[in-house]
């Protein structure tokens, strides 16, 4: 599990492919990365990857076919800056909002516009996640966990502050660019309650 607190940026170093699928090799960048371990768990782009070798400055991942075809990672370029968090400890704070690293869809940014030091920035989500989405309620962008300000049939809305856009890869990403997209987990299981509840009734 995540909080959707970016710890650090890193950078794509090398993608060597694998029978259809890929290893990467990402920079470790500014993220601590003191007492890794081979088997851990950290989010690339909100993406939730398994180490399987690092040294001081680089860690490997595997990406299977579906990653690598449901997530932007697939289309991440050599040099290319990435989120990084690893897994939370369970005595660490809570300051974002529970992540999976499990991404339900790749969405994109529609807009961007100044307001006052922020920016609001406005992406476009498949049709079949916007009913997870609610006004004031969390999302996961790229691995950032971010409050949403409006949302409408099309996409949302959500304002980013200035720490936001100098600490996260968000500070590199333009109008058109592809983002991950993980919903509130609470919104699944509300759901997953509701249709047990309904097949009950009937």
């Amino acid at each position: 599990m995540f909080t959707g607190l970016i710890e650090g940026l890193g950078q794509l170093a090398t993608r060597e492919t694998r029978g259809g699928d890929a290893r990467l090799r990402i920079a470790v960048g500014s993220l601590p990365f003191e007492g890794a371990a081979v088997g851990e768990s950290i989010a690339v782009n909100g993406v939730c990857l398994t180490v399987v070798s690092f040294d001081t400055t680089h860690f490997a991942v595997d990406a299977s076919n579906e990653t690598l075809a449901l997530t932007t990672l697939g289309r991440l370029a050599q040099g290319q800056v990435v989120n990084l968090e690893r897994a939370m400890r369970p005595d660490g704070r809570l300051g974002g909002h529970l992540v999976s690293g499990h991404v339900d869809g790749v969405g994109a940014v529609a807009a961007i516009e100044d307001d006052a030091r922020a920016q609001r920035w406005r992406f476009e989500a498949p049709p079949a996640l916007m009913k997870y989405v609610a006004q004031k309620g969390s999302i996961c962008v790229d691995g950032v966990s971010l409050t949403v300000n409006a949302v409408d049939a099309d996409g949302f809305e959500v304002a980013l502050i200035p720490h936001t856009l100098a600490h996260t890869a968000f500070g590199r990403t333009g109008v058109g660019d592809p983002v991950n997209l993980e919903v509130d987990l609470v919104a699944r299981y509300v759901e997953r309650l509701l249709d047990a509840r309904a097949g009950d009734a009937a």
